[in-house]
């Protein structure tokens, strides 16, 4: 491992943590300044049952007597020590909250990925070896469609017929394997067509250099072509599609998880925004920014060791990847 590549990760890791320092002090003032009081709105509600000493407590764990830059040092710095704090309507650590919803929806992003990357090399190999007819008529217009559809209406089609027509899962076992496989598939199909739409690109370009034409020349089969030649230089962009895909991917889960019933951080955020839960929102948006830099920092270092023809560039004041 070069030196140039050494000081690139570390310029890239160093970025990323400022990115995350900063996406938490945005969020923190955004929240900060939204209508309505925490203290009044959540902690002094008789329905809660909080008593005097509790709400006490509570302000001076959080600091909110405090001016908002002292609270915001204070948030930060529990932050940074892994402390996210205790939710003002459960009296419970937000921590614990989100860690038992995380589970369910790492499962349906991770298999909604699955499913996008599926759907993406089959319309991206279709494209180029059916009929023209097909692969540059039909197939090639699916990207397109899958885009202009939104995954809710995907979900709920696929639960009237699935569920309701074929009898295949129950909405009301948002968990078994089935209903997970259709709300994968609601939420890949639209992440689908943005990896497609790459793959496809970057085919017809490879298809068209000397070394496809001279492996054709040679007999070399149209799937053997594919998959020792083709795939890889073409499904390289596609890390860097993944990377940006996972804000799409977190943001479709919440809708997805409401529309199958799944308990996840969706059903969580959903009663946190209502009853203004605020440490429990802070926490979330920060956790998802971190998991959103986290993948595309990765991304950024992964692309140099996978591209042979990628080479870093480390200067005192930049780092930079170009082909070379």
């Amino acid at each position: 491992m070069s030196r140039a590549y050494l000081g690139y990760a570390l310029r890239r890791l160093l970025q990323a943590a400022v990115v995350v320092l900063l996406a938490y002090v945005f969020t923190f003032v955004v929240i900060s300044v939204l209508p309505g009081d925490p203290v009044t709105n959540t902690l002094r509600n008789p329905q809660n049952g909080f008593t005097e000493e509790e709400i006490q407590r509570i302000v001076a764990y959080y600091g909110l007597d405090q001016p908002i830059h002292v609270q915001l040092w204070a948030s930060l710095s529990n932050f940074l020590q892994g402390d996210l704090g205790v939710s003002l309507r459960s009296n419970l650590p937000v921590s614990r909250l989100i860690a038992e919803v995380v589970p369910s929806t790492l499962i349906l992003a991770s298999s909604a990925l699955a499913v996008a990357l599926i759907l993406a090399f089959t319309i991206a190999y279709g494209s180029q070896y059916l009929p023209k007819r097909f692969g540059r008529g039909v197939l090639r217009a699916f990207p397109s469609l899958f885009l202009s559809v939104p995954n809710f209406v995907i979900g709920l089609v696929l639960i009237h017929v699935f569920a309701f027509q074929l009898g295949l899962f129950r909405v009301i076992d948002a968990g078994s394997f089935w209903a997970t496989f259709f709300a994968a598939i609601a939420l890949g199909i639209p992440v689908s067509a943005q990896l497609a739409e790459v793959l496809i690109a970057n085919l017809d370009h490879e298809s068209r250099q000397e070394y496809a034409d001279l492996a054709r020349s040679r007999g070399l089969g149209q799937i053997r072509l594919f998959t020792r030649h083709l795939v890889k230089p073409s499904s390289l962009p596609v890390v860097t599609v993944i990377a940006l895909t996972v804000g799409e991917l977190l943001g479709g889960a919440l809708i997805t998880e409401t529309i199958f019933g799944r308990t996840g951080i969706g059903s969580l955020v959903q009663r946190s925004v209502t009853t203004q839960d605020l440490p429990v929102l802070q926490a979330v948006v920060s956790l998802a920014a971190v998991v959103f830099v986290v993948v595309n920092l990765l991304a950024d270092l992964i692309y140099p060791l996978l591209d042979p023809r990628v080479r870093v560039v480390g200067t005192p004041a930049q780092a930079q990847a170009g082909v070379s």
